[in-house]
């Protein structure tokens, strides 16, 4: 299985998911959304796998620091958008496998679709 995990290397919830994919023998690539910025085209995607509401994280300091305007009236296009302009924005991490993609890290729903 292909496995590729999207993220940054500091962000707590992504080093917690690349321990577990190792603890469970799962091989997988690393992307540094700092270093390798996701496309809009590649964001739309993610976005219709899983919903736009779901990638975007309004939980960090990122989207917190955004002008109000940024904030307002958010469409599908508008956040992703934001998301291109700020990568940090996306929730993470971004995991893309063969079945799919799984935003954020949820243990027994890793488990059950990647074990």
């Amino acid at each position: 299985m292909t496995i590729t995990i999207n993220g940054i290397p500091n962000c707590d919830t992504v080093k917690k998911a690349r321990k577990w994919l190792d603890a469970e023998g799962l091989d997988h690539t690393f992307r540094d959304f700092k270093k390798d910025a996701p496309s809009a085209a590649e964001i739309g995607g993610w976005a219709d796998a899983a919903g736009w509401e779901v990638l975007l994280n309004k939980r960090g300091t990122t989207f917190r620091k955004l002008d109000d305007a940024d904030k307002a009236d958010l469409t599908r296009e508008k956040a992703i958008a934001l998301m291109v302009q700020h990568p940090s924005l996306i929730k993470r991490p971004v995991l893309e496998h063969e079945a799919g993609l799984l935003v954020g890290f949820n243990e027994p729903e890793w488990k059950d679709t990647l074990c």
